[in-house]
């Protein structure tokens, strides 16, 4: 049986809406997307088959937020919502932030293909622009520590979007999922642990020792981030390098005369 034929046979049987779901299936197996309680947003959810996948991954406690030009057909799960919009009008992301709540996204999802015109080079960059929209609209909406899925069709483009992105991540990967077609050059790049830092690696700064940590590093503050400095004493004011940054602390050394 040909893969096509298999992935959309299953999605038929057992009520997915496109067989691309058992894309996210196995790309939340690869890549632990989603857990239950979380809150996710899939941007161009439409018909809906990736907004089924995450509502039984996140469960009753969770919530799925989607997003589409199109209109979605209703779901029976209650912990979905879906808005018609354009993800990058603020009137829809003011409806995103709403349903959001306070905390942010934990998850954003983005499986958005271009109309295909059978040119490669074009429908490539077409696609790496609805990656990077989807990915400067996630900045937005992703609490610290949160993850980033969209597709892209492979090709020249793609390296400055992966660059683009290892800079709000803690890490990047690639990935052809199973339920991909062979023939196709989808790929998906995950973002894992979005960094909302006030410092970046390689940042030079004067932070004050403010307190001393478990390891005996100093601890320092910038805008309420956490810095640790190492061979540092509290009650010091020193200038420092960063060496390494998480979502919510980063790693500092010492740059003056200790």
């Amino acid at each position: 049986m040909a893969r096509k034929d298999e992935y959309y046979n299953r999605a038929k049987q057992q009520g997915y809406r496109a067989r691309s779901a058992y894309k996210l299936k196995q790309l939340n197996e690869s890549s632990s997307l989603l857990s239950p309680g979380d809150v996710a947003v899939d941007l161009g959810a439409a018909p809906g088959g990736w907004l089924q996948v995450a509502s039984e991954e996140v469960g009753e406690h969770g919530k799925v937020i989607g997003v589409d030009l199109q209109r979605i057909k209703e779901l029976e799960a209650r912990n979905v919502t879906t808005i018609r919009g354009d993800m990058t009008e603020e009137d829809t992301k003011e409806q995103l932030f709403e349903a959001i709540g306070d905390d942010g996204a934990d998850v954003v999802l983005s499986d958005m293909a271009p109309n295909m015109t059978g040119e490669y080079n074009l429908d490539h960059a077409r696609s790496v622009y609805l990656a990077r929209q989807a990915f400067e609209v996630a900045l937005e909406l992703l609490d610290s520590g949160g993850d980033l899925v969209v597709k892209v069709f492979d090709g020249p483009d793609l390296p400055d979007l992966r660059s683009d992105m290892e800079k709000e991540f803690q890490y990047v990967r690639a990935t052809h999922p199973d339920a991909s077609r062979q023939e196709s050059s989808e790929l998906y790049l995950i973002g894992k642990k979005r960094i909302t830092a006030p410092v970046k690696k390689g940042d030079e700064c004067e932070v004050e020792i403010v307190d001393v940590g478990s390891e005996g590093d100093g601890i320092a503050k910038v805008d309420e981030f956490t810095v640790f400095v190492s061979g540092a004493e509290m009650g010091e004011t020193v200038t420092v390098r960063i060496t390494d940054v998480k979502p919510r602390f980063a790693f500092a050394e010492r740059v003056d005369d200790a």
